[in-house]
């Protein structure tokens, strides 16, 4: 090995407040099975309370486009 070998520069991430939940906590815990997966009920408690909290700015934007759409035709 040569001694000018370059050292790999260390990648940092930043949180940039993008993701839904904080994932710092999600390593692995000591003793805890690396293999464990989240059950389906998990899966649908998860995915229906996204709808939940999207169903209102779904209908704002709905509203939008649907009062977009009726004064274009309204013009036209």
């Amino acid at each position: 090995m040569s001694k000018n070998k370059k050292n790999k520069k260390k990648i940092t991430y930043i949180d940039d407040g993008r993701t839904i939940a904080d994932m710092s906590s999600l390593g692995p815990k000591k003793g805890a099975n690396r293999n464990q997966r989240s059950s389906m009920k998990d899966q649908w408690n998860t995915y229906w309370q996204t709808v939940k909290l999207m169903f209102v700015p779904m209908l704002v934007v709905l509203g939008i486009l649907g009062a977009a759409f009726l004064i274009m035709y309204a013009l036209l």
